[in-house]
């Protein structure tokens, strides 16, 4: 036993030096955060009750609001659409001081394609990598091509095909471990 002590404690201290060399994935900080269709907003200006509102986003990408009508949200980050709410209620609020929370997020959808277990769209409440929405899809199916599986991904007009390294991700290379977007579309051959 005594010469076992060492050994173990040695496993030990080497199994978790290792943890902190593991590259991570780079998540978007929340300012980033692009509002999307169907997400719900919580608009608040400060000393003006009235005008708070919780809104959704409807399908044509405006918000409606009492004295503004309809704003465009869609594609702007929080603050984006702060700045752009501050200069419209200008004309009506002295000094308006808005406040924009993204309270609900159901714009972030992808789908997960092919030999996975239970095939579909998924609806994410925030970053999530390819692993995530593999793990949500139940898993590979046993005839899965993992060395195949591939990211569909519509950046402007051109759909773009991203190789997924599937061995990669799954032994701690979060690197390989692709953020996704909202409108990916995950294709396990």
């Amino acid at each position: 036993m005594k010469r076992a002590l060492p050994l173990i404690a040695l496993l030990y201290a080497a199994a978790f030096s290792s943890l902190a060399d593991e590259p991570k994935t780079t998540n978007p900080a929340p300012s980033e955060y692009r509002i999307g269709v169907e997400d719900v907003l919580d608009i608040a200006v400060w000393n003006s009750p009235d005008l708070q509102r919780v809104v959704p986003v409807r399908p044509d990408g405006n918000i409606s609001l009492p004295l503004v009508n309809d704003v465009v949200a869609v594609g702007l980050t929080p603050m984006e659409l702060r700045d752009v709410l501050i200069e419209k209620f200008s004309a009506y609020v002295q000094k308006p001081d808005v406040s924009v929370v993204v309270r609900e997020i159901h714009s972030f959808k992808v789908s997960v394609i092919g030999n996975v277990r239970m095939p579909g769209r998924y609806e994410l409440k925030g970053p999530s990598t390819v692993l995530d929405a593999l793990a949500l899809a139940e898993g590979l199916t046993e005839f899965a091509a993992r060395r195949k599986i591939s990211i569909l991904r519509r950046d402007g007009a051109t759909p773009q095909r991203i190789r997924f390294d599937y061995f990669a991700a799954v032994n701690g290379e979060g690197e390989k471990n692709l953020l996704l977007k909202p409108g990916d579309i995950i294709v396990v051959p």
